[in-house]
């Protein structure tokens, strides 16, 4: 096919497209963007490397007329949706998980409003952020995952349901060392400590982590790859407040620090009422970091 030929066939359709072609044409591009963001620097990048030299293979032995390394690498490609359900599992399962975050039933009315979960967590972010700072002091480690959209029922499960409400006391018997409850994590749901000493999932590439993180920031990297959950870790070899988001372990948290980070992140507050005034103020610092 000359160069002419592509051309003309190029503006052909061009001329026959409509305003309807041009919006299906921008959500295709945008599904195929959110799944290459999606795979990036994962196991799975590395097999879509190999499916895509296996398509290109397969292309090139027809044009050559190679006909048995094109049935073989046809018959490979006709399980291949098959072959990428199994080996794209957990990649499939965290995209399912990320598209049904959203906050759709908020915006119409059908979940909890800005306020209601202000009033819900208010206490217990004040609790979490005063005990992690105690904790911090006396190097007790813990690990507190506070629950957002993705239920954790699965985490909770392995855990002791206390159904308490929070405070400094709560969480020092808690975390106290060689205590029943010490050795796991607290999970919280709508400002209530619902379980304790619970287990949390390992990190999907855990080879590349920091060999020096304990097992307790491992746990906390592998709980928010699997939910959308604010971990917080406190080291028991250093005292350093961690956080844990979306895979990505951020670390050196102050109480004030932590307070905005929690306010921020769990009740879609950007300012929040300090104590030592009683009045709103003090912007977000994480907001632009």
């Amino acid at each position: 096919m000359k160069f002419h030929d592509i051309k003309d066939a190029f503006f052909s359709i061009l001329s026959t497209m409509e305003f309807l072609d041009i919006i299906d044409i921008v959500i295709l591009a945008y599904i195929i963007y959110m799944a290459l963001k999606l795979i990036r620097e994962t196991r799975a990048g590395q097999l879509v490397k190999g499916i895509l030299l296996l398509v290109a293979g397969y292309f090139i032995s027809k044009f050559c007329k190679l006909k048995i390394i094109e049935y073989l690498l046809k018959s490979t490609l006709d399980i291949g949706l098959i072959a990428m359900i199994i080996l794209f599992q957990p990649e499939l399962r965290r995209a399912l998980e990320k598209f049904g975050r959203t906050k759709f039933d908020i915006r119409f009315g059908f979940g909890q409003g800005s306020d209601t979960l202000v009033k819900k967590w208010e206490n217990a972010i004040d609790a979490i952020c005063d005990s992690c700072v105690e904790l911090s002091a006396t190097c007790t480690g813990a690990l507190i995952v506070v629950e957002r959209q993705v239920r954790l029922g699965e985490q909770i499960e392995t855990g002791t349901i206390m159904n308490a409400v929070p405070s400094k006391e709560v969480f020092g018997n808690i975390f106290y060392p060689k205590t029943p409850l010490h050795d796991g994590a607290v999970i919280m749901r709508d400002g209530i400590i619902l379980a304790a000493a619970c287990f949390l999932p390992k990190p999907q590439n855990d080879a590349i982590i920091n060999k020096k993180l304990g097992s307790r920031h491992r746990a906390a990297i592998g709980m928010s790859e699997n939910s959308d959950a604010v971990i917080i870790v406190v080291s028991e070899e250093t005292g350093q407040i961690s956080v844990a988001m979306n895979g990505v372990l951020t670390r050196d948290y102050t109480h004030e620090k932590l307070k905005q980070l929690l306010y921020k992140e769990v009740t879609d507050e950007k300012q929040y009422s300090k104590d030592s005034d009683g009045v709103k103020g003090g912007k977000d610092k994480n907001e632009n970091s």
